[in-house]
């Protein structure tokens, strides 16, 4: 008797663990499946990180951007815009895409020849003179090719944005020739060609951080900058220049990125959606370009800045040594397609 007993007493032992055990295995099935279904609903995040204010053309053009890869992916992606520098300067959101450490990026190419020397060819001063020429050859193959070599860093350069043609602007006197600008201390982007350019004409570059400009110009630090009408206006620099002189001494295209990490990680419909997105967002990114250069300049003078055109050719034949100098370095057939030769 006491031996059945026993012989029960285990085999409810082993009923019960086995039940357990059953049990157990159905609650890690459940959290496996619970853990499948959370990763399909999460969203892709996509930050883009820019330099520029809110209201400027990298930014408006980066937010169309997110309106469309929303609009074309069903809301599966979310393009997250972070302005202003919030991520860093230019260079330091171009070396967070090599490292995977960023999404995407809209910069000038004033920082790329720091990673790839055939960018240089945009720093040229008075290269480029016909926006729509340079967009031909921008997005052809000369632009592909120059693009393609961010891919070996670990970036995908997905198009040619703008910037736009760059101006001088100072608060000390009106500037019409080169001559006006000797002595002057003019901030620039720390660019070789844009440095070696302003020492040509006897001024002081002094690179420095964008983010320092302004109250730099306003405490007297530097007499004066140069960059885009759009620039000059979404930063408010009428604040603290009394004079703009409408020189264009260099188109500065700009660049959109996404690393190369990142792109290879998303499903095809996404990498498609992203590549549709950005092409349609350079075209609107380009117009309004083109538009705040048609409008900006009465506005500009509205805030009482002295606006003052320029004779070119002067200009150009002060900056004509930069090509002498620069020959040996920069691929002269992308020299004579961005002049139209």
């Amino acid at each position: 008797m006491k031996k059945l007993l026993s012989m029960l007493l285990v085999l409810a032992l082993l009923l019960s663990v086995t039940a357990c055990s059953g049990e157990q295995k159905t609650e890690t099935n459940a959290a496996d499946s619970n853990a499948a279904v959370k990763t399909t609903d999460e969203k892709i995040v996509i930050r883009v990180g820019t330099a520029t204010e809110i209201d400027s053309h990298y930014t408006q053009g980066a937010q169309e951007f997110e309106k469309k890869v929303e609009e074309y992916t069903n809301g599966k992606v979310d393009v997250q815009i972070f302005p202003s520098g919030q991520l860093g300067n230019e260079r330091d959101m171009i070396e967070g895409l090599s490292l995977g450490t960023l999404e995407m990026v809209v910069s000038s190419t004033g920082p790329l020849p720091n990673f790839s020397k055939d960018f240089q060819v945009f720093d040229l001063p008075f290269l480029i003179t016909d926006r729509e020429k340079a967009y031909e050859v921008m997005d052809g193959e000369i632009g592909q090719k120059i693009l393609g070599t961010l891919e070996p860093l670990g970036i995908k350069a997905l198009g040619f944005w703008e910037n736009g043609f760059r101006n001088i602007s100072n608060n000390s006197k009106e500037i019409v020739t080169p001559a006006d600008v000797a002595g002057m201390k003019i901030r620039t982007m720390e660019n070789p060609i844009h440095i070696a350019t302003f020492q040509q004409m006897k001024a002081i570059p002094t690179p420095m951080a964008w983010s320092e400009v302004f109250t730099a110009l306003q405490q007297g630090t530097i007499d004066g900058q140069e960059n885009p009408l759009v620039i000059f206006n979404s930063n408010k620099l009428y604040e603290a220049q009394k004079y703009l002189s409408l020189t264009g001494h260099v188109y500065s295209p700009a660049v959109m990125m996404v690393s190369l990490d990142a792109f290879n990680s998303y499903p095809n419909d996404v990498q498609n959606a992203i590549i549709k997105a950005e092409q349609e967002a350079r075209t609107w990114e380009r117009n309004f370009c083109i538009k705040m250069d048609n409008e900006l300049v009465d506005a500009i003078k509205s805030y009482g800045v002295t606006v003052t055109e320029v004779d070119k050719s002067l200009w150009q034949e002060a900056c004509q040594p930069i090509y002498d100098q620069y020959a040996s370095e920069i691929n002269q057939d992308y020299v004579n397609a961005l002049k139209g030769n």
